[in-house]
């Protein structure tokens, strides 16, 4: 093997690639930002569950608002496991369809 072509297996080796870029962000940054939009949302989620709550006692309201935290911890798993994109479509579907439940559904 002559010197160029070690200089080129270097090079081309894999740890010395940089992660493709998507949009800006890294596939490691973009999960990190959704596991994080995730977690915010389901803490105000949790909260407006205990407002809820304190207002009026109802079954409904607890089964909204908890299936909506529910959603909330599978995108993070999903964005954990890389699964960015299917995440972010569930959570936005999935709140969306939260807060039309509590407008529409809930006295």
């Amino acid at each position: 093997m002559s010197a160029s072509d070690q200089e080129q297996t270097v090079t081309d080796s894999p740890l010395r690639q940089q992660p493709t870029r998507i949009g800006g962000l890294t596939p490691r940054m973009a999960r990190r930002v959704r596991i994080a939009a995730a977690s915010v949302l389901m803490v105000a989620v949790a909260a407006v569950l205990a407002v809820r709550l304190a207002s009026r006692s109802s079954v409904l309201v607890v089964g909204v608002y908890g299936l909506a935290l529910i959603l909330c911890g599978g995108v993070i798993e999903l964005s954990r496991r890389g699964r960015t994109r299917l995440g972010t479509w569930l959570l936005v579907a999935g709140l969306a369809a939260a807060i039309a439940a509590d407008a529409f559904l809930i006295p």
